[in-house]
């Protein structure tokens, strides 16, 4: 297939003049959830878009279809390597032609503003430099492979407090250098076919009708492709005069009379042209408009998603006890996170993988002939969780699983399905979800061992549920705060206590009552019918976990966070550990045994007994190989490939830059260009505030390194470094620029390039990174600037260990 020009639409006009105003009104809307409108007429298809920035879901949410489960984005972005975005993208296409889906609504690159965004872990990172690369290379590896790029959320859309509503407040260079620049490099460099645009304001006005879809998007960057909405950001007829191409999902209730209003003159009808023809070269560039789709390269998907989760785990600290001794007899294995590990985040971009490593199996399989003993120690993740497959058995087929019945109003059986899980949503696909008020699920349950257990559902419907027909519940969860997103897609849950007796089968059944009021997701719905974790007293169980460790050679603690800390649709209110971990850990630690901390966190969190640990492990949410990868990081079977993409704070109060609530509905950037480690440099000089306990770029390996020379290639660093350990290693070369003398405003030192290298024992190498003169420019009224004079290199292992130093003078504006 012969990819089109980035202008080349002339060809597709007398497409164009086929169409009636009415086939053009309804082309520039969704069909539905996830598709667009076909016109057979011309030969265009549906294309379908999904959900994806760390695996591809497809059209429906469905256990039966499974997905690839990558590591998150903030993991990706840990391993500071633009080849393996590249790769991750690659897979990303690899799974959604499987699908079928020709647009990936991803990756997600707005900033790390804030420690307490709520979707930090599915963003890159703090730095604008870092963030730009990785979109950039992901952006390649999908449309390379003949699927659509949606670089989101155009643009600041940095947190999620009020997200639908809030007028975010910044000045033009901040804007320009910080916030547009991954969407610049996004298009500028790797060409995305598509772009989403954002829920929230900017300056006053919606980013559905915002002059920045045209200024600097179209005609700076030269963008062709389609802007696509946010589901449901499209407002109002304004949006079309505003270069916004795509509303999604559709039909729009705010477009619903696009054909009167343009024969009426509120819209112009050539506004409409330019979308449809926009939308039909993104239609011949997947392969939907009588063209054939790019097939991308077979992936062992498996084998990928371990590799990337070991690239972006970070070593944060070590007293030597890592890698793990061969031969290890006992190990204490503790934490509610373990068990059951977070592999993604909460929100829309939740995938259903067929399989989920945690790391109590992986550290099991890693140690065929040790004692694995395992403890909760703390309980963490809130709310029910679905039941085991292994337990459940439908009714009606006999087979694992769940039955799942519509029924109407009189009573009357709509539909049936049988579903592979107690965790299910209905989100597009073929149940008659808007017709139905009643949804039952019905299996037989098996527990594994005898005594009480929470049993209960989660989800924003009133339902009850019962066992071998005996009502043990009925009640409405309370929805808190008002964003409908967040109510579908993390519901509450409310339990009951139930009597369970191993090996005997109990006929459980949940009725939910759903569309007793109209509402925005009527046609959708979320229900878990699961169990929550045990109600034991706190104390007991740390006391237990305690027992176990100092009976071990090695306690291994696995904490982390829940759905009800990092998610789409709220951010979070501090940075501590949920639950009792931290008194967990201390616990472990104070019995003697070494003790090896691994964080199952998307974004930052306080580690206040860090120094009290032999190691400490930043695993991200590391997709479906989780477990795998923590496992070949604590062994040593691979290098702990990651460093940080964002500063961590010893404490919330530390941080510079936290705010995501609006006052009066406004959020105000007023840290200007200074944001993350910026942020921490500008404290740090001013007012001698204390820094990150882990700062931005740092990440340890098991090789040591020495730093030779730096020197200028045309506008290319080459950086000469050797691997002076005994085994073969992993360097990210990082370069910062500082202008001390300089007559603007700067940070006091930001990262103009980076490069990662593998050496063996022994080896020296050279990296070669590109540094053209546009990172060192700055924005001003009248365009880019780049001041005259020499800047200072700083190159090393982090912002704070960057020791090599050179010279250098950007060439150009």
């Amino acid at each position: 297939m012969t990819i089109p020009a980035p202008t080349a639409v002339d060809h597709l006009v007398p497409l164009l003049d086929q169409l009636s105003l009415e086939d053009k009104a309804a082309l520039v809307q969704g069909a539905d959830f996830w598709t667009t409108v076909p016109m057979p007429q011309i030969g265009l298809r549906a294309m379908t878009l999904s959900d994806g920035p760390a695996g591809v879901r497809g059209p429906r949410w469905d256990e039966r279809e499974p997905s690839l489960n990558l590591p998150s984005g903030s993991a990706l972005a840990a391993s500071w390597d633009d080849d393996l975005a590249y790769r991750y993208g690659a897979a990303a296409a690899s799974e959604a032609r499987r699908k079928d889906v020709d647009v990936v609504l991803g990756p997600t690159i707005n900033l790390h503003r804030s420690p307490l965004g709520g979707r930090h872990f599915e963003c890159f990172s703090e730095d604008p430099e870092l963030t730009s690369g990785l979109a950039a290379a992901y952006v390649r590896g999908l449309q390379e492979n003949g699927v659509a790029a949606c670089p989101k959320h155009y643009v600041a859309n940095d947190s999620e407090t009020d997200r639908f509503t809030v007028d975010v407040q910044v000045d033009d260079r901040p804007l320009r250098e910080l916030y547009l620049a991954p969407f610049e490099r996004a298009v500028a460099d790797a060409g995305a076919w598509t772009i989403m645009s954002a829920y929230n304001s900017l300056h006053g006005v919606t980013m559905t009708e915002n002059d920045l879809l045209e200024t600097p998007l179209n005609s700076e960057w030269g963008f062709d492709g389609v802007v696509i909405s946010d589901w449901t950001a499209v407002r109002s007829l304004d949006a079309v005069a505003a270069a916004q191409d795509l509303a999604m999902p559709g039909p729009a209730p705010a477009w619903a009379d696009l054909v009167a209003a343009v024969r009426d003159g509120r819209v112009d009808e050539a506004d409409i042209d330019r979308k449809v023809l926009r939308l039909l070269l993104l239609a011949e560039r997947v392969g939907a408009l009588g063209t054939d789709a790019v097939t991308p390269a077979p992936l062992d998907a498996r084998a990928f998603a371990r590799e990337a989760a070991v690239e972006g785990t970070v070593l944060l600290a070590n007293t030597g006890v890592l890698p793990l001794a061969p031969g290890l007899a006992r190990i204490a294995v503790i934490g509610h996170n373990a068990l059951e590990a977070r592999t993604q985040g909460g929100g829309s971009a939740t995938v259903l993988p067929e399989q989920i490593v945690t790391p109590l199996d992986g550290i099991r399989s890693a140690f065929p002939g040790a004692d694995v003993v395992y403890e909760i120690g703390a309980v963490v993740q809130e709310g029910v969780a679905e039941i085991p497959l292994a337990q459940i058995t439908n009714p009606t087929t006999g087979t694992p699983g769940v039955r799942v019945s519509f029924f109407d109003a009189d009573g009357t059986e709509l539909f049936a399905e049988d579903r592979r899980s107690t965790a299910l949503v209905w989100f597009g696909g073929d149940a008659p979800i808007a017709a139905s008020r009643r949804v039952m699920l019905e299996t037989d349950y098996v527990a594994d061992a005898s005594g009480e257990i929470q049993l209960g559902f989660a989800g924003a419907n009133p339902a009850r549920l019962l066992v071998d027909g005996e009502e043990v519940l009925d009640d409405t969860p309370v929805i808190e705060g008002t964003d409908l997103g967040a109510a579908f897609l993390n519901p509450p849950s409310l339990t009951a206590a139930v009597p369970a007796e191993a090996g005997v089968a109990r006929r459980v059944r949940l009725e939910i009552r759903v569309n007793e009021t109209p509402g925005a997701l009527s046609g959708a719905l979320s229900a878990t019918l699961g169990i929550a974790p045990e109600r034991t007293d706190p104390d007991t169980l740390i006391t237990r976990a305690a027992a176990a460790a100092a009976d071990a050679e090695i306690a291994i603690v696995v904490v982390g966070t829940n759905s009800v800390v990092e998610s789409e649709g709220y951010d979070r209110s501090d940075l501590a550990l949920p639950g009792r971990q931290d008194d967990l850990v201390r616990a472990v630690a104070a019995t003697g045994t070494p003790t090896v901390v691994v964080v199952n966190a998307g974004s930052p969190v306080e580690l206040p007994w860090a120094a009290d640990v032999a190691a400490v492990v930043q695993g991200y949410f590391g997709g479906q190989e989780f477990g795998t990868a923590v496992a070949d990081v604590l062994t040593g079977a691979a290098e702990p490939g990651g460093r940080l993409p964002t500063s961590w704070p010893a404490a919330l109060a530390d941080v510079p830059v936290s705010e995501v609530t609006p006052v009066d509905g406004i959020l105000r950037y007023n840290e200007g260009i200074h944001i993350g480690y910026r942020a921490w440099l500008k404290d740090a000089a001013e007012k001698a505030a204390a820094p990150p306990a882990f700062p931005f770029g740092h990440g340890l390996g098991y090789t040591t390194w020495s730093w030779g020379v730096a020197q200028r290639d045309g506008d290319v660093l080459e950086v000469t470094l050797a691997n002076t350990g005994d085994r073969a290693g992993k360097q990210v070369v990082q370069v910062y620029a500082e202008r001390a003398d300089s007559a603007v405003d700067r940070p006091a030192r930001w990262l103009v390039g980076y490069g990662v290298v593998r050496a063996a024992a022994g080896e020296t190498v050279t990296a070669r990174i590109p540094l053209p003169s546009r990172r060192f420019a700055h924005w001003t009224d009248a365009g880019w600037a780049v001041e005259p004079g020499a800047f200072t290199l700083r190159i090393g292992a982090s912002v704070a260990d960057a020791a090599l130093t050179t010279a250098w003078e950007a060439r150009g504006a």
